[in-house]
């Protein structure tokens, strides 16, 4: 990619919308002031926080009264070598598999890794809300993986995970009852960026090939060296200390080397060629809007297909903290769209590869 590197002072920061700054102060302590950053100093502290208060529904939960069919399945996970191909093998991957009851198959599946900046969030979490609001209206079958969490697993392991999970899957398509050309992988935040290298990491390998890519305020860069990454410190839901410790988290020894693997920090990736059709959304005011438009422009540069929403004066996870508002309604809706567009495409045969 040929993103500017440079990083003049800031001087001025764009303005939150006037209904997400208000579920934003709702956070702040009395109202005012940034939230407290991530370091490495309560990083632990924050994951036993996370893991105590994230809901976690059990899969009767999950199965809302009989709407959706809802199973945990335990597959073979990755070997757990240095680069995820050598080495004794990992240990087992968890995938909540889900979809509407009653429908026939087979379903298009959405393959979701959940966010959390790679050391917090679960598999289960996110579900309630991605059943209600693609499941059930679009008729697709859902797998959340449960990854493991940095900095007990460091990369490749927590990608390793997914892929060894999407592998499965895709294999076991008749079994799932679910249509192997037409996998669609996505996450949030960090589960964006885990999408994001994905999707380079199965089409380097020749391995299940998606058929889009859905990328929500994704993770993709650990050089912190964006004008956004110094313009909104400080300022939001997550800024450029808390984004350091979990990148260091991550890769350990790794962090900021020159010759970090794309499959770490998608942003690092100088050929985007061949990949599915992005949808890239992002807010105008958190950290990673510059990082997430240069990967869009640099699919486009690549001669793909990328769909990019900047949401003014939003910060990141704006639609979680601010359910109801006006502007998270408008998001939701663009995703929904695109996803539909890109259900209704015919499928070409060819989106499953052997791994």
């Amino acid at each position: 990619m040929n993103a500017d590197r440079t990083t003049p002072e800031p001087k001025v920061v764009p303005p939150f919308d006037p209904e997400l700054d208000a579920a934003l102060a709702a956070l702040r302590p009395g109202g005012k002031g940034p939230r407290e950053p991530l370091t490495p100093d309560n990083l632990r502290a924050r994951q036993e926080r996370d893991a105590a208060a994230r809901p976690r529904p059990t899969t009767e939960a999950l199965r809302a009264d009989g709407r959706f069919e809802v199973t945990e399945l335990r597959v073979p996970g990755p070997p757990d070598g240095p680069d995820g191909s050598g080495g004794s093998d990992g240990p087992d991957v968890t995938l909540v598999s889900a979809r509407p009851s009653g429908l026939a198959g087979p379903l298009p599946l959405l393959y979701y890794m959940h966010g959390g900046a790679m050391i917090m969030g679960n598999a289960w979490s996110v579900l309630p809300r991605i059943l209600r609001e693609w499941a059930l209206p679009l008729g697709l079958a859902v797998i959340s993986v449960e990854y493991r969490l940095a900095p007990h697993a460091q990369y490749p392991q927590p990608l390793e995970d997914c892929y060894a999970g999407l592998a499965w899957a895709a294999g076991h398509a008749a079994e799932l009852d679910i249509d192997p050309d037409r996998i669609i992988i996505g996450g949030k935040s960090a589960g964006g960026g885990l999408a994001a290298a994905l999707a380079l990491l199965a089409r380097d390998r020749g391995g299940p090939r998606a058929l889009g890519q859905l990328l929500l305020c994704p993770m993709l860069d650990d050089r912190n060296s964006t004008f956004s990454s110094h313009q909104m410190t400080g300022r939001g839901t997550w800024d450029l200390t808390s984004n350091a410790t979990a990148w260091k988290a991550l890769l350990g020894d790794r962090y900021g080397t020159a010759d970090l693997p794309p499959y770490a920090a998608p942003s690092r990736a100088t050929d985007l060629s061949g990949l599915p059709p992005a949808y890239i959304d992002v807010g105008s005011a958190e950290m990673f809007r510059d990082e997430d438009v240069a990967y869009a422009n640099a699919i486009w540069q690549s001669g793909g297909q990328a769909e990019l929403h900047v949401w003014p004066g939003a910060y990141h996870g704006f639609d979680s903290l601010a359910p109801q508002a006006t502007l998270t309604q408008d998001a939701r809706n663009a995703r929904t769209r695109w996803l539909q567009r890109l259900l209704t495409q015919p499928a070409t045969g060819t989106a499953a590869r052997t791994v």
